[in-house]
Parts: structure tokens; C-alpha cells; sequence
């Protein structure tokens, strides 16, 4: 099974790797091969700060739980996804959040219509979403 994991999740992970979020990370990487866009390691660096206020950790601490997190995580370069799933990528996300689209086009490349995308925040994306999306979702809810 293939999992496109982005933002909300990796820091929810890192936040709480006792939660379930952090236990599907974790405990499942050899049943399911989590993918990621580069663009998810900008976003860590974006919100380090953040992050360590939010946790309450010191530097090493958060480093350690990042770490912990992200080798569980297939990065890949935006390259590799065709332009046919960044452009339909960028419809769905048109007006909700630009930062969603790179994990949208993932979805896409690497066809998981009959896997999962993680999200945690579809609110927006919801009323925009096809059918294959939404199927995502409740293929996540049963993970739960």
C-alpha cells in the first residue's frame, strides 16, 4: 500500500509519536511505503520553531523525534511526477491551499485512487475533491 504523507501528519507525528498518527508511521513501515514530496523537508524547516515551542522539546529531542519520523518516509524529488498530475493537482487545490497541491499531484502520480492519501486537514479540499479523493478518506477513516 502506497500513503502520501504530508505536512499535518509528519507534525503530528512529531508532536505525539505516542499517538496514532505516530503509530501508523512507525509500526507499519514495512506494510506500507510512505511517500513524500522534497517539498515536505521545506516545511519542517519553515515551522522548526514552531514546532519546538508547540512540543516543548529542546533541540536534540525534536531533531530525534524528526529523525524517528522521517525515515520511515520515501522523499521524492517533484521531478518525478508528470505534469498531467500537477496540473490536476493544482485545479483541486485551486483556492484552498497551494501547499496541499504537491501532495494532491503525488496522489495522483503514484495512482493511490485505490490506497490512501493522509491528510488532516480536507476541509477545503473536500468540496472540491473527485470521487477518487473522497474515497481516499474513508479508506483512512477505516485505518482509525
Amino acid at each position: 500500500m502506497k500513503l502520501i504523507v504530508d505536512a499535518n501528519i509528519v507534525f503530528s507525528a512529531i508532536l505525539n509519536s505516542n499517538g496514532k498518527i505516530g503509530d501508523i508511521l512507525i509500526k507499519n513501515k514495512k506494510k506500507i511505503n510512505f511517500i513524500a514530496p522534497n517539498f515536505l523537508r521545506v516545511e519542517m524547516k519553515k515551522h522548526h520553531g514552531r514546532l519546538c515551542k508547540i512540543s516543548k522539546l529542546n533541540e536534540n529531542q525534536l531533531e530525534e523525534a524528526a529523525f524517528q519520523i522521517n525515515k520511515t518516509i520515501n522523499f521524492i524529488s517533484e521531478e518525478q511526477v508528470k505534469k498531467s498530475a500537477w496540473l490536476s493537482a493544482d485545479i483541486l487545490t485551486a483556492g484552498v491551499d497551494p501547499n496541499d497541491t504537491p501532495y494532491v499531484a503525488f496522489s495522483k502520480h503514484f495512482r493511490c485512487k485505490n490506497e490512501v492519501v493522509i491528510k488532516s486537514s480536507l476541509k477545503g479540499l473536500q468540496k472540491k475533491a473527485s470521487q477518487i479523493l473522497l474515497q481516499q478518506m474513508n479508506c483512512i477513516n477505516g485505518l482509525n
